[in-house]
C-alpha cells in the first residue's frame, strides 16, 4: 500500500499534464471553452488548459476546403428545365463564427449554393446559362459570400461541372447546329465561288490593260521609227542638195552639170529606143536638148547669192 500512493500520484499527474496540454497543427484553429463559455482560438502549436474547467469544443481546419454541390433542377427564364451540379471551394477564417454562428455550416453553405444557383439561372435564357457560365459561378460566389461572413467562412470560387438539358431539347440543339454549320458551309462556298468570279475579272482587266498599254507603246514605237527615218531621209536629201549646189559653185561646176544632163538625156532616149514596141519621134531641131540644158542652169545660175559689187 506504501507505493501505491505515489504511483496514483504520479498517474494523476500524467492525466493532469496530458489534459493541460494540447499541441494544434499546422492550419488549424481549435475553440476553447472555460465552463462552457467560449475562452479563446487556440493557435498551431502547443497550447495550455485548466483540466476539468477548460475543453476544446470545436475544431476547424484553415485549409480551403473543396464542397460537391448535389445535382439538382433548375428552371431557365424560358421555362426549360436544366440539371446542374457543381463544386464549391470556401475556407474558415473565424472560427468563432464558425462554432457558434451555425449548427452546421457545411449544411448551410451547401443549401444557400442551390437556392443561389436556382436563382441566377432562373433569370437567364437556355442560350445564355451555356455561353455564360463565368458570370453565373461569379453571382453565385457573391450571393453565397455576404451570407457566410456570419458563419466565418470565406466562399473563394463555385464552379459548374455540368449542365444537362432535357433529351428533347439536346436534339433539337444538336438540329441547329447541324443546321448552322450547313448554312456556314453554303456561304463559304458561295463567297468562295464569288472571290473566284472577281479573281478572273480582275485578271482579264488587267491581260487587257496590258495588252492595250503594250498596242499602245508598239504604236508610239512605230510612230517614232518613222518620224526617225523620215528625218534621216530628209537630213540625207538636204546634205545631198547642199553639196551638190556647193560642187555647182565651184570652178567648172556648171559644166560639170551640164554634160550630166546631157549624159541623162542620151540614156534616156537610148533606153526609150531600146524598146521594140515603142515609137520613138525624133525631133528635128535636136538644139532643144541643148535649150533644155541651158534652161536648167539658168535656174541654177538664179539661184546662187549674188556677190556684191
Amino acid at each position: 500500500m506504501e507505493f501505491s500512493v505515489p504511483i496514483i500520484i504520479l498517474v494523476i499527474a500524467i492525466i493532469f499534464i496530458s489534459q493541460s496540454v494540447k499541441f494544434v497543427p499546422q492550419q488549424n484553429a481549435w475553440v476553447r471553452e472555460r465552463l462552457g463559455k467560449y475562452h479563446g482560438t487556440m493557435t498551431p502549436g502547443p497550447n495550455f488548459l485548466i483540466p476539468f474547467i477548460d475543453r476544446v469544443a470545436y475544431k476547424h481546419s484553415l485549409k480551403e476546403i473543396p464542397l460537391d454541390v448535389p445535382s439538382q433542377i433548375c428552371i431557365t427564364r424560358d421555362n426549360t428545365q436544366l440539371q446542374v451540379d457543381g463544386i464549391l471551394y470556401f475556407q474558415v477564417t473565424d472560427p468563432m463564427r464558425a462554432s457558434y454562428g451555425s449548427s452546421n455550416y457545411i449544411v448551410a453553405v451547401t443549401q444557400l449554393a442551390q437556392t443561389s444557383l436556382r436563382s441566377v439561372i432562373g433569370k437567364l435564357e437556355l442560350d445564355k446559362t451555356f455561353e455564360e457560365r463565368d458570370v453565373i459561378n461569379a453571382q453565385v460566389v457573391a450571393a453565397i459570400d455576404e451570407a457566410a461572413l456570419n458563419w466565418g467562412v470565406k466562399v473563394l470560387r463555385y464552379e459548374i461541372k455540368d449542365l444537362t438539358p432535357p433529351k428533347e431539347i439536346l436534339l433539337a440543339m444538336q438540329a441547329q447546329i447541324t443546321a448552322e454549320r450547313g448554312k456556314r458551309a453554303l456561304i463559304a462556298a458561295s463567297e468562295g465561288r464569288r472571290q473566284e468570279q472577281i479573281n478572273i475579272a480582275t485578271g482579264e482587266r488587267e491581260a487587257f490593260i496590258a495588252r492595250s498599254e503594250g498596242e499602245k507603246q508598239a504604236q508610239i514605237n512605230n510612230a517614232q521609227g518613222e518620224a526617225a527615218a523620215i528625218t534621216a531621209v530628209a537630213t540625207a536629201t538636204a546634205d545631198a542638195i547642199e553639196r551638190v549646189a556647193a560642187a555647182i559653185r565651184q570652178p567648172g561646176g556648171e559644166q560639170a552639170v551640164q554634160l550630166k544632163v546631157a549624159e541623162r538625156a542620151v540614156d534616156a532616149y537610148g533606153k526609150v529606143a531600146a524598146d521594140s514596141k515603142t515609137t520613138l519621134i525624133v525631133p528635128s531641131n535636136m538644139t532643144e536638148t541643148a535649150a533644155l540644158i541651158a534652161s536648167a542652169m539658168r535656174m541654177v545660175q538664179a539661184g546662187k547669192p549674188q556677190n556684191p559689187a
